[in-house]
Order: C-alpha cells, then sequence, then structure tokens
C-alpha cells in the first residue's frame, strides 16, 4: 500500500511539473513574462512528501563570446565540447555546419557551443580559436559560445550503476546529460526549433532548407521529436517551447541512462508514440576517437548524403511491370523504399519522370540494383523539352541523351553544359533487353536555383 502511494505521489509530482511549465512558456510566448538566462525553479511549489526526488534546477550561464540578437531565428544548432585526449573536431564541425549553409540560411540560424569542460586552460584555448576563425559568426550573432561553473552541477561520482556500465562510464554519461540539459535550457529562447548536435559531425548541404521542408510536411501533425539521423542524438530537432521540460527532464534523469535513451523516452511521454525518422540523414558523425578516454569511435550513418538531391515536383510513371507494392515513385521519393520491377524488360520499356514545371537541372544521378541484383544493364537516360497533352496521358518529346547507365549507375554533374535549356521531363530509356528483373533505387536531380550560376 505504501509503495502505491509513493508511486501515485511520483506521478503526480510529474503532472505538476509538466503543468507549471506549460503555463510558464505559455507566459512567455505571450509576453507577459520576461525570460531571463537563469531558470529558478520554484520548488516552494512542491508537496513536502516529494521534495526529495527531484534536484533543484538553479543554474548561471556564462555567455563567453557573441552578440545575442534581438529577434529569434528560425533555428538554434545545440553542441556541447570536451576536451579529448586524441585531437578536437569541434572547428571542423563549426565550419562544416556554415560552409554547408548559404548566407540566408545562416541569417536564420544561431550555433550555440557549450564549452563543457572544467579545464580553465582548455576552455580559454578553445576559446581564442573560436574567436580567431569565426570572429564574423560571432559579431553577426550566428554563434554563441557558453560554459556553466563546474559548482552548478549535480554529483558526478557515486552514482548510480545502471546497465551494469563502470563507476567512471556512469559519471562521463551522467555529466553528458547536465551538459546537454543546460545547453537546450539556455537555448529555448533564441530560435523556434532547435536541432541537436555532437562536436564531431559533418553537415549535408543546405541542410536548414531541408529541414524546413520536413517541418512544414508535417503541420497537419502532433509531433516532439523529428529525427534527421539515426545515430545516438545527433539530428534531434524539437520545438524550443519543449526545451524547458527536456532541459528538467534530462538534469532529473541524469543518473539513470545515456542521453540517447532519455530522448527517447521523452518524446514517447509526451505521447508521440514512434520515431519520426526522414531520410537521407542530414548529418554524419565523423569523428574516429570519442570524447570517453579517447577510445575509438567509427560509427556511421549509411543514410547520409552530403547534398540532398531537389527531386522536383513530377508524375513518375512506368510500362515495366511493377511487384507488388514497389512503384515506380519510390525511387523518386528520396526514402528507402524502391521501385521494383518484373522481367522480361525489352527496347519498349522505359521510366519517365514529368515535372509539374520546367526545370534548369544542373546534376542527375541514378542507382540501380540490390546486393548486386537487379541492375537495370541497358538504358540511356534523356531529357525532354517539350510536353504533349492527350486525353489519357502526357507524352515528352525533342530528347536530348545525357549518357547511359554503367553497370546500373549513372552519374552526370555538369548537366546544365549538355542541356543548358529549361526541360519537361526526364526518361530513363532501355536499349537492349535483359531477362532479370530490375531495381531502380534512386533517382536524384538537382536543379538550378533563381540568380544560380554554374
Amino acid at each position: 500500500m505504501r509503495c502505491h502511494l509513493k508511486n501515485l505521489f511520483l506521478l503526480v509530482a510529474g503532472l505538476l511539473i509538466l503543468t507549471r511549465v506549460y503555463i510558464y512558456m505559455q507566459k512567455a510566448e505571450s509576453g507577459s513574462l520576461k525570460v531571463s538566462q537563469t531558470w529558478i525553479w520554484d520548488k516552494e511549489t512542491w508537496m513536502e512528501d516529494i521534495k526529495g526526488h527531484y534536484l533543484h534546477f538553479n543554474v548561471s550561464i556564462k555567455v563567453l563570446a557573441g552578440v545575442f540578437q534581438q529577434s529569434k531565428k528560425y533555428l538554434t544548432v545545440g553542441l556541447s565540447s570536451v576536451e579529448r585526449e586524441k585531437g578536437s573536431y569541434l572547428q571542423d564541425t563549426l565550419q562544416s555546419i556554415y560552409s554547408a549553409s548559404s548566407e540566408e540560411e545562416l541569417d536564420q540560424m544561431v550555433v550555440v557551443v557549450l564549452l563543457a569542460d572544467f579545464d580553465v586552460s582548455w576552455i580559454q584555448q578553445t576559446l581564442e580559436k573560436i574567436t580567431n576563425e569565426f570572429h564574423t559568426r560571432l559579431s553577426k550573432g550566428q554563434l554563441l559560445v557558453i560554459h556553466a561553473n563546474e559548482d552548478n552541477y549535480p554529483p558526478l561520482t557515486g552514482l548510480k550503476r545502471n546497465f551494469n556500465d563502470a563507476s567512471d562510464r556512469v559519471s562521463f554519461r551522467s555529466k553528458q546529460n547536465v551538459d546537454y540539459s543546460y545547453l537546450v535550457h539556455f537555448s529555448s529562447n533564441l530560435s523556434q526549433y532547435y536541432v541537436m548536435l555532437e562536436d564531431d559531425v559533418s553537415c549535408s548541404k543546405n541542410f536548414l532548407s531541408s529541414m524546413r521542408e520536413h517541418i512544414h510536411s508535417m503541420t497537419n501533425s502532433k509531433w516532439v521529436t523529428l529525427e534527421f539521423s539515426k545515430l545516438g542524438y545527433i539530428g534531434k530537432l524539437y520545438q524550443c517551447r519543449d526545451l524547458p521540460i527536456l532541459a528538467r527532464f534530462l538534469y532529473n534523469f541524469y543518473q539513470e541512462m545515456p542521453c540517447d535513451f532519455l530522448l527517447s523516452h521523452f518524446h514517447r511521454l509526451l505521447m508521440q508514440d514512434k520515431v519520426i525518422r526522414f531520410r537521407p540523414s542530414l548529418f554524419q558523425h565523423m569523428g574516429t576517437y570519442s570524447s570517453f578516454k579517447g577510445t575509438f569511435n567509427h560509427l556511421k550513418d549509411e543514410d547520409f548524403v552530403e547534398e540532398v538531391a531537389d527531386n522536383p515536383p513530377a508524375d513518375i510513371s512506368t510500362n515495366i511491370e511493377i511487384y507488388q507494392t514497389n512503384t515506380v515513385d519510390k525511387a523518386y521519393s528520396q526514402g528507402l523504399e524502391y521501385f521494383w520491377g518484373v522481367s522480361p524488360i525489352g527496347t519498349e520499356n522505359y521510366i519517365l519522370v514529368v515535372f509539374h514545371e520546367p526545370v534548369i537541372i544542373s546534376h542527375v544521378q541514378i542507382h540501380t540494383g540490390l546486393d548486386g541484383k537487379d541492375e537495370l544493364v541497358y538504358a540511356d537516360v534523356e531529357l525532354g523539352k517539350t510536353l504533349v497533352k492527350k486525353q489519357l496521358e502526357v507524352e515528352c518529346s525533342g530528347f536530348d541523351k545525357l549518357g547511359s547507365l554503367q553497370q546500373g549507375q549513372f552519374n552526370e554533374p555538369a548537366v546544365q553544359k549538355l542541356v543548358p535549356a529549361t526541360v519537361a521531363c526526364l526518361r530513363i530509356r532501355v536499349t537492349a533487353a535483359q531477362p532479370s528483373w530490375v531495381v531502380v533505387r534512386k533517382i536524384q536531380v538537382w536543379t538550378v536555383k533563381d540568380g544560380q550560376t554554374m
């Protein structure tokens, strides 16, 4: 009976915390409450019987470099960094963020770096390097460097050894949870959205624009976390209105489990039952040595691409017989699914991509086959200039040949030099019979934007 009452008290406490944070954020969004950099939790509202189950959350965060902007940005990119035994990837990560983004995207973005080490000399040296290399980003308010003193942290030794982890491993991952708690807490009022990175990642080109498109596609759906990488806590996106709750959640349960485990529980507790992960991945782990004792870490995300294809809106059709539900549009969707066609396949067969609007194409890639089988062996890739609308279908004409598939693959990065005009369609035309089935995994099209030169 006592155990039941204790669990009931804990449940009530959790609901009380979430309710107070929700009210706090509603007041902040309405402008009736000024949000300061230090969020002092009102512990006097807690029930006496359950105070001992929660840590007092009162942290002062120092801004070491950077200029605050008066208006909120679209996206905050947050990462925490500590000293590594075998080199640092932090500056390479920052360089990747900025080089992968246009100036228009950077105007909508702020990067927040938490220097989370307690070694003062390392902090000073790292801050100097960042200041020297990224002084323009600091002055424009596109980069903030922050730090929380060691005396702000809860106990980091003598903690629970859940998962039978060694005590030093438990201390490392527990501190990491607190690092991220302070980082998301600080970032909660800087922008509309927040994405979590590590300090050893590389970014896909124009990742902000890609994320914006995916966010827009979720307009009519309720969500807590969107994932843009399958690795750990890289590429996890949140709405900034949820960050105060997330900060408190990571802080209260800092010694229970690793950060990526906690994050997976967080979206479930807020009633997002399933993982929502987009492909291709926009962020890749590039580090070789872990921040924990310099151990090796070779994790890679196989779904990462350096530059996501535009694949402008189009209608995709084929006269190749489709196997079950593996329709041809899946080859164009940039997801994990693919087109699977049934043999026999001959010279009368094709795949046609008809663009909704005429486009100038800069780059085309086509990938066929799966595990060394079902490649499209003989086919030409062509661009058509003219559409002819008929009663039941649309025909494309005026084709120029870009080239032929080689061992089932095609890559032409200089399309505009071959076909400098706008085109209406792309066709993959089979040029010789083959007895085997065919898998087309990806049809990728990059276009020339307005004002862009090649």
